[in-house]
């Protein structure tokens, strides 16, 4: 915080209330129920997640007992809970949080979960669900729990790319797709930019609608009504990433050293204010001259990834919106890391004098 304070939550409850209680000791009440409230609301989203929408004009009854299964959850939640979930299906982050919480840096701190991933503020409505969306991490079947890959984030790549290949599939990288096949009106395999093709009984594209559908596919291919959807489809990414090769660690003036504080993850998010200020920027075409920062230094939990001595530290940053209003972002590219590291030293003075790469 810019005062010199700071809001610390672990993952020991009772720490994290003693915390809490040291800027209100009402909210340190609350957040036991609070949690509560959103385990119960998570373990009634999560299943529905990987379901396919039921279409509630289609007489089809598969589709129709999935509206029956999903009116049966709703119904079964108790009157609070039904409640809370209509409001984390409507309410900003913030104003849901109003009705929990007083202290200012804690609901900033808790919004922050509520726009990652989007281009929104924490006082537009929607945000709230994201908020309870990212609740719901897991690890090992350990309900909202969060983690750091062993190896950094490419380990996880190659397990997955690993076990693959055990199960007989064979991965080609710096491989491009131009082209999708249809026959009969269905994918039937795919064409490469050199030219070779495959044929398949099923395509899988983890490349954004536009581009599946109306470049690989082929609009002639499509309903009329549902390419054009797909044409209105609205890419408005917002997040930047800058990451810091560290000859040392950084020394926040809030808590002095190199402390367990730094094993998890640290917020810049000092206020509501300066949460929703950082995306009036973003509105106007403009990366966040305040912007909120998420920073992880996974060379404390993994010594791998950087050679003794030394330390990795990766921000997460929002806002920077794919289009600037003025510029390019190879032209604007350095102009956001300066910010960034400017943001930081603020809290962190020593930073610009140990950094030996970046990397935006």
């Amino acid at each position: 915080m810019p005062d010199g304070n700071y809001l610390w939550r672990v993952n020991d409850h009772a720490k994290t209330r003693r915390e809490i209680a040291r800027h209100s000791k009402v909210d340190a009440e609350a957040y036991e129920e609070y949690g509560k409230a959103m385990v119960e609301m998570g373990r009634f989203v999560k299943p529905i997640l990987n379901m396919t929408p039921p279409d509630p004009t289609s007489l089809d009854p598969r589709g129709l007992m999935d509206l029956l299964f999903l009116g049966r959850r709703f119904q079964s939640l108790s009157g609070e809970d039904k409640y809370n979930q209509v409001q984390l299906m409507t309410m900003s982050a913030v104003d849901f949080l109003d009705q929990w919480f007083e202290t200012d840096v804690l609901k900033a701190t808790m919004s922050a979960s509520g726009i990652i991933g989007t281009f929104l503020g924490v006082r537009s409505p929607g945000t709230a669900y994201v908020l309870l969306h990212h609740y719901m991490g897991e690890i090992d079947g350990a309900f909202r729990s969060w983690g750091l890959s062993r190896g950094g984030t490419g380990a996880i790549s190659e397990a997955i790319a690993g076990a693959a290949r055990e199960a007989g599939v064979e991965i080609r990288t710096q491989t491009a797709v131009s082209k999708i096949l249809v026959k009969d009106g269905a994918a039937a395999g795919v064409v490469l930019e050199n030219g070779d093709y495959f044929t398949a009984d099923v395509v899988s594209s983890s490349v954004d609608p536009r581009r599946t559908f109306i470049q690989m596919v082929g609009a002639e291919h499509l309903p009329d009504d549902f390419a054009g959807d797909v044409r209105r489809y609205k890419f408005r990414g917002s997040s930047g990433k800058v990451n810091m090769a560290l000859d040392a660690l950084p020394d926040f003036t809030c808590l002095r050293g190199p402390g367990t504080h730094l094993r998890g993850a640290i917020s810049i998010s000092p206020s509501i204010d300066y949460m929703e200020r950082a995306y009036d920027d973003a509105k106007y075409g403009r990366f966040s001259r305040h912007p909120y920062i998420d920073i992880v230094i996974p060379s404390l939990t993994d010594p791998s990834v950087a050679p003794p001595g030394k330390h990795v530290m990766s921000c997460f940053v929002q806002y920077a919106p794919y289009h600037l209003k003025d510029g390019t972002w190879d032209e604007q590219r350095e102009a956001f890391g300066d910010t960034v590291v400017n943001t930081l030293s603020e809290y962190a003075p020593n930073l610009r004098n140990i950094i030996l790469h970046r990397q935006v």
